[in-house]
């Protein structure tokens, strides 16, 4: 087993395949594009380099399924899940790095009186969304899985308000 630095991509592959059992690495892609990509987003090659890191440093083992497409289905070894258990007992505070393009766009000079209507607008939306999720299926969902959203609708609220008084501002 060779020494690898996880990162939390890492632990996002580890988390889905310990979530699912067993999957491929189409099947991490497509579970974190259905749950946690509202607040936390990775690219789909980036799942397929994790699942190879992860491999190679012994955290994940891997069958390939016989005949038809040959697929790889991943499961958790005992280090991996050790990793995994670990990483959730961790409560160190890593600063959140925020990637809002809109603000960015602010920041040099892009026109709020063009930007903001728009910002409003699809955070209104997203925030209905999460709401409609939270009331369809809430009770449905974990704890930690429904504080997740609760986080996305916070977020949301905070982005339509921030949005809003950034609108009405005087030039």
């Amino acid at each position: 087993m060779s020494e690898v630095r996880l990162t939390t991509p890492s632990f996002l592959v580890l988390g889905i395949i310990d979530h699912l059992g067993e999957a491929s690495p189409y099947d991490v892609k497509v579970e974190a594009a259905r749950t946690v990509a509202p607040f936390w987003s990775m690219p789909h090659a980036q799942v397929y380099a994790q699942c190879d890191r992860l491999l190679e440093a012994g955290l994940l083992s891997e069958v390939r399924q016989s005949g038809g497409r040959n697929r790889r289905l991943m499961k958790l070894t005992e280090e991996g899940t050790a990793a995994l258990r670990s990483w959730l007992a961790d409560s160190s505070f890593v600063p959140v790095e925020a990637r809002e393009r809109g603000i960015l766009k602010l920041w040099f000079g892009a026109s709020p009186r063009v930007h903001a209507p728009v910002q409003v607008e699809e955070h209104r939306r997203t925030l209905g969304e999460y709401e409609e999720l939270a009331e369809g299926v809430g009770e449905l969902l974990t704890r930690g899985q429904r504080e997740a959203l609760e986080f996305g609708i916070r977020y949301e609220r905070m982005m339509v308000d921030f949005w809003q008084w950034v609108e009405t501002r005087e030039p």
